[in-house]
């Protein structure tokens, strides 16, 4: 009997070997060769992938090399004209659909249960198809992504103090505390300035578990594991949030003391990754959501 196919494995995995792949500089998935990241849209909707699916796309376009970011199933490739090159393999993304079942009867109304059943999505990248012309991006310069970032964060009121060598999120006095600007250095593939704000971004998505926001709490399922979750969801709210405007994520010096315990966690629950992505995403679209 043919095994039937596991998404959460099958995703979890990739994730898995692309950090392991990486684990040399400490550089995860999310950080391209370039220090550049594009959050993956769909051919179709023009709207960009959500959750989980970001990162299956970011880890399979980092495997194949791929860099438009612009993905669709074979049938939204054939609506726009093109045609997937013959032998190409496919990354794969999962939607949810709600199905009704039976459940216990307890009442008249009763009998009916509903659920979500994940379902796995074969799609191809731009670079694998024939009849479509990737279309040229024209950069954000980057003084207008550090003034929309600013911008972002202001509108956003968290309270944020600069002073002292480390930069956290402190849950007691509901506030973020950073280095100064000065303090932070340029790399091979990103500026001071992208140093900062991607730093800022990941302690603003901490931010976002209080109570009185997103309340994260993910000690109830993951117990000791969930600082190290929370991190997890951090780093990658910063990389959404990075793509999203326009700024390259700097890989933070304390990601090889994260990465074990990432690697532990996501190797012991299958579906880890899959609520990491879609706590940061609920964390990012709050942060949005505030936005004049």
């Amino acid at each position: 009997m043919k095994e039937r196919f596991d998404i959460h494995k099958h995703i979890t995995d990739q994730i898995v070997t692309a950090i392991e792949r990486g684990a040399g500089d400490f550089r995860l998935p999310w950080h391209s060769t370039s220090g550049a990241i594009m959050r993956p849209t769909n051919v179709a909707s023009k709207k960009p992938y959500r959750g989980v699916n970001i990162l299956a796309l970011w880890a399979a376009s980092e495997q194949s090399g791929f860099g438009s970011g612009i993905w669709g199933t074979y049938r939204q490739w054939s609506e726009c004209g093109a045609q997937v090159r013959k032998g190409e393999k496919s990354s794969y993304i999962v939607f949810y659909r709600e199905i009704e079942i039976a459940g216990e009867a307890t009442g008249p109304d009763d009998g009916i249960e509903t659920r979500l059943f994940a379902r796995a999505t074969p799609v191809f990248a731009a670079e694998q198809v024939e009849g479509y012309t990737i279309p040229l991006v024209e950069p954000v310069r980057p003084m207008e992504s550090i003034a929309a970032v600013d911008a972002f964060v202001t509108a956003i009121g968290a309270e944020i103090a600069h002073g002292g060598t480390r930069a956290y999120y402190r849950p007691s006095t509901d506030s973020i505390q950073l280095p100064p600007r000065e303090a932070f250095v340029g790399t091979a593939t990103s500026t001071p300035a992208e140093g900062y704000y991607s730093t800022l971004l990941h302690e603003l998505t901490h931010w976002t578990s209080h109570e009185h926001r997103c309340n994260r709490q993910l000690g109830k399922r993951f117990g000791d594991d969930a600082y190290a979750m929370e991190e997890l969801v951090a780093e990658l709210g910063a990389a959404f949030l990075c793509s999203e405007l326009g700024i390259t994520a700097e890989p933070r010096e304390d990601h090889a003391q994260y990465l074990t315990s990432w690697l532990s966690v996501l190797k012991a629950d299958k579906r880890a990754i899959f609520t990491a992505a879609s706590k940061a995403s609920t964390a990012t679209a709050w942060l949005h959501e505030r936005q004049p």
